[in-house]
């Protein structure tokens, strides 16, 4: 059994540990970061059950998810500036650091805001950051204060309070939130991490901003719930509206009701999938992703699954409750590229895109294309 009892060591050689095992974990770090970039390049998570790699170090490895958001996007940026990784492994630039610039490096300013952030702290970084790239000030807010049960006892309930935005916690802004002004695409990977945090059991404090038609959206429902929710409850309208658009997509997605009627079916070369399909499967595959990986960990996603052909469509798979599947959005391509191939599957993809920018058309959502298998598995 290991002892972590260091009492005996004189004091130059606890100082001397100390300072090699800091040498030690800089370098190993490094190779873990190097690791997760390789591991991230060829989506082995996806294999192994993940739609992420985010979800993979959160899930597999244990990592906590402010930890698993720092690695992965500083191996993002370490694969696209190799000397990233000898930074991070002589001491330069700490992990933190690296996740704080990641969003804002290019080809042409990496070399320096890099150098200029040697040694630095993760606030003195800030602060590089806030010089070259400046951002506007904060906006006010209306936060309601007055859920029942909610409010500290020093505060009247309800009550709304108008000032400057609160701090978000740094683990979120600086490592889990999507860069701002960031050139790069969005990545099917990359990690979305709302600001919610636990307040009590069965409460959450939440923070977000929203524009005028959202404002004006949520005052009219209010107004038309009228005596149904206690007066300035916003949490009871928001609950209401939720529950509202849940029973909405639900019908949309998987054709749930109450009344189902019998849709129409399927033709032989229809790519159409019936109405009591959609629901027979969303119910058996419990709205998640119904990948299985050899170890036989299960895909936890439930956003953006998608009504997948077992056997492909272009193979003469039929659109029946046996022959078809909940896949998420990753998954789906994971799998048509097994049967298809990468490459052609990348110029597929590639030529969608072009017809639908010749045509002015916009991708559709998730929502809207939830009624029929997507993904490229024809």
């Amino acid at each position: 059994m290991r002892t972590y009892s260091l009492r005996h060591l004189a004091d130059s050689t606890l100082r001397h540990d100390l300072q090699q095992l800091v040498i030690t974990d800089r370098g190993t770090t490094a190779h873990l970061i190097a690791h997760i970039a390789e591991f991230l390049a060829r989506k082995l998570y996806l294999e192994d059950g993940y739609a992420s790699m985010y979800d993979y170090c959160v899930g597999e490895l244990r990592m906590s998810e402010d930890v698993a958001c720092r690695r992965i996007r500083a191996a993002r940026a370490a694969r696209r500036f190799p000397q990233i990784f000898e930074a991070l492994a002589d001491g330069r630039i700490h992990l933190t650091g690296i996740s704080l610039l990641a969003p804002r490096l290019t080809e042409e300013n990496a070399q320096a805001l890099l150098a200029a952030s040697v040694h630095k702290t993760k606030r003195e970084i800030q602060l590089v950051l806030a010089a070259r790239f400046p951002q506007p000030d904060l906006p006010t807010f209306i936060a309601s204060l007055g859920a029942a049960g909610a409010a500290p006892a020093t505060l009247p309930s309800p009550q709304v309070v108008l000032g400057q935005a609160p701090a978000i916690p740094d683990t979120v802004v600086d490592v889990c939130t999507s860069p701002v002004h960031s050139s790069a695409p969005a990545r099917i990977d990359d990690p979305v991490i709302h600001v919610v945090t636990p307040l009590a059991p069965g409460r959450f404090g939440w923070q977000l901003t929203v524009d005028q038609e959202t404002q004006d959206l949520f005052g009219d429902v209010e107004d038309l719930l009228g005596h149904d929710v206690p007066p300035g409850d916003m949490a009871a309208v928001l609950k209401f509206a939720l529950r509202t658009a849940k029973e909405k997509l639900l019908q949309r997605k998987c054709a749930q009701t109450e009344q189902p009627r019998r849709g129409r079916p399927s033709g032989a070369d229809s790519r159409h999938v019936p109405a009591e399909v959609r629901r027979a499967v969303w119910k058996r595959d419990g709205g998640q992703c119904a990948f299985v990986s050899d170890t036989g960990h299960r895909c936890e996603e439930r956003k953006d699954v998608q009504f997948d052909h077992i056997d492909p469509y272009a193979k003469g798979g039929e659109a029946t409750v046996g022959g078809i599947r909940l896949l998420c959005r990753a998954h789906n391509q994971h799998e048509a590229e097994r049967t298809f191939g990468a490459e052609f599957m990348r110029h597929k993809r590639e030529a969608a895109r072009i017809r639908a920018s010749e045509a002015g058309v916009r991708r559709p959502s998730s929502a809207e294309s939830a009624g029929e298998p997507t993904g490229g598995r024809e």
